[in-house]
């Protein structure tokens, strides 16, 4: 893929920018189709009707990249429980003690993972007499006002032809940095986001827990793409929401088959215990949008449950995608002739010449050539617009997934040029500089103060004014006491109007008898 000038625009017209984003959605589902069974693949915020309904076990993306500060490294990011809501207490957002968070490394290409770092973690509550998530502010990771925390092992196993060869643990009883539930009960939350960064023996470094979800897409393409009239575009339908993260750095020997084949296949999977206490996979994630966009819904569950080396059966999904044909219905923006062996050539081999294995065997996996350095400026657009080091080999954080997929779905690779996007060209939050590079998660007292409160005057401070007779302020000023005294009485005409009408109800409904 040759560098290709993003300046101008390809096709004039929100409507070709809005049908670029639709289409980079449904693109970036579509090259990465064949995915494995066993395993929950591609930017999957309910993506599939079984996953939908448990999301402690949905994978949401994974990322991998070579880390621009550590380049010996490779960085992996996968995410979990999509659409966190960062006010949704009192039960906030835990990693499930019953499931086994899975990271699968393919070094030969064959579509078999020859290693696998396995997550498992267990929840504590100090107090069950409570209802708190924290019954005071949260100043470390081991503070008595945590109410619940979470630790977690790390265990690398090593595998051949799916067997396994030998397992052992990288990291024991480590804890996670909790949900932020607000300023108050976190007043300094980088702090503990800090204290959760450990060590992994052999090398290396992990982190787990909650971060601001870092895609950046405007998801509203399901309203029959973008409401049919591309009135619907250009708002980041993730912005404000969080996921749980689970971050991995290691040196990248040591997930490499040689120095000689640096291309590497990376996916996340969970599996969940049965009623019987065995573990069954119900999710699965490598490349972004795949599950979500490509495959239909018949195929969606049985995609999650399966693994990469099994992908051949969803390979229709990928040459016959059905994104293009509606852009094509309601947009009129002719789709490129099928079969699209280009998609399957990018997103389910690999780049020739970039970061396609010898001997590949077609599978969905997020491949990353490990020999190329980091970009000193990265392009949002990564190898379309010339950055070798971004998607889609690997994928960064700040790669524009979206537009790419996008404009490669309605045929970049096979003489269409297009310029289609989503008009969402990066994240809300500035990512991190150093490991684990995911944004702080927004806090669940994000919202604005009061109206006409400042800095120091907050909401604490007017009531306790409030509760002052009149002209006894400290402030020495009645009007703030004045204003909620009559904001109270207001309150009390509404209870007794409630009232009131009860009152009125219920001897309607007596002479109704």
């Amino acid at each position: 893929m040759s560098p290709i000038s993003r300046n101008g625009a390809g096709r004039s017209g929100v409507a070709t920018l809005i049908c670029g984003a639709l289409a980079a959605g449904g693109l970036a589902a579509a090259g990465v189709t064949a995915l494995e069974p066993e395993a929950a693949t591609a930017s999957s915020h309910r993506e599939a009707p079984l996953i939908s309904g448990t999301p402690q076990y949905d994978n949401t993306d994974v990322y991998a990249f070579v880390s621009p500060d550590r380049p010996d490294t490779t960085t992996i990011v996968a995410n979990w429980i999509p659409f966190e809501e960062p006010a949704g207490g009192p039960n906030f957002y835990t990693f499930a003690d019953d499931a086994q968070y899975d990271l699968h490394i393919d070094n030969n290409g064959d579509a078999q993972g020859e290693l696998l770092f396995r997550y498992t973690f267990q929840t504590h509550t100090k107090n069950g007499k409570t209802f708190l998530y924290n019954t005071g502010p949260v100043t470390s990771l081991d503070d008595p006002d945590l109410n619940v925390t979470q630790t977690y092992d790390v265990e690398l196993i090593k595998l051949r032809d799916q067997k396994v060869v030998s397992k052992h643990k990288v990291a024991e009883d480590v804890p996670v940095a909790p949900s932020h539930v607000g300023e108050a009960s976190m007043p300094d939350y980088g702090n503990l986001r800090d204290q959760a960064v450990k060590p992994l023996q052999g090398g290396g470094q992990t982190f787990a827990g909650q971060a601001d979800d870092p895609f950046f897409l405007d998801l509203r393409v399901f309203d029959l793409l973008y409401g049919g009239d591309l009135s619907e575009v250009g708002r980041d339908t993730l912005k404000g929401y969080n996921v749980n993260s689970l971050a991995l750095q290691v040196p990248t020997e040591m997930i490499t088959e040689s120095s000689g084949q640096p291309v590497v296949g990376i996916w996340s999977t969970t599996q969940r215990k049965n009623a019987q206490g065995v573990y069954k996979q119900v999710s699965r994630l490598g490349n972004p949008l795949v599950n979500e966009v490509v495959n239909p819904m018949e195929d969606k569950d049985t995609f999650n449950a399966d693994s990469p080396w099994n992908d051949a059966q969803f390979l229709d999904n990928v040459t016959k995608p059905e994104l293009p044909k509606l852009l094509e219905s309601i947009y009129k923006i002719k789709a490129p002739k099928e079969p699209r062996n280009d998609l399957v050539d990018v997103f389910l081999k690999g780049v020739e010449g970039l970061n396609q294995p010898p001997n590949v065997r077609p599978a969905e996996e997020l491949r990353l050539n490990t020999s190329v350095k980091p970009a000193a400026d990265p392009k949002r657009l990564g190898v379309l617009d010339g950055d070798n080091a971004g998607f889609p080999n690997g994928r960064r954080l700040t790669d524009d997934v979206l537009d790419a997929s996008l404009q490669v779905v309605e045929g970049e690779l096979v003489g269409s040029k297009n310029d289609l996007g989503d008009a969402v060209d990066a994240n809300d939050k500035e990512f991190g500089t150093s490991f684990p590079y995911v944004a702080e998660p927004t806090a669940g007292s994000r919202g604005p103060r009061a109206k006409g409160v400042e800095d120091d005057n907050d909401v604490r401070n007017q009531l306790g004014e409030a509760l002052e007779p009149t002209g006894t302020s400290s402030s020495g000023d009645s009007d703030d006491t004045t204003l909620i005294a009559a904001s109270a009485a207001a309150g009390a005409v509404g209870v007794a109007l409630v009232g009131a009408g009860l009152l009125w109800w219920r001897r309607t409904r007596s002479g109704l008898r």
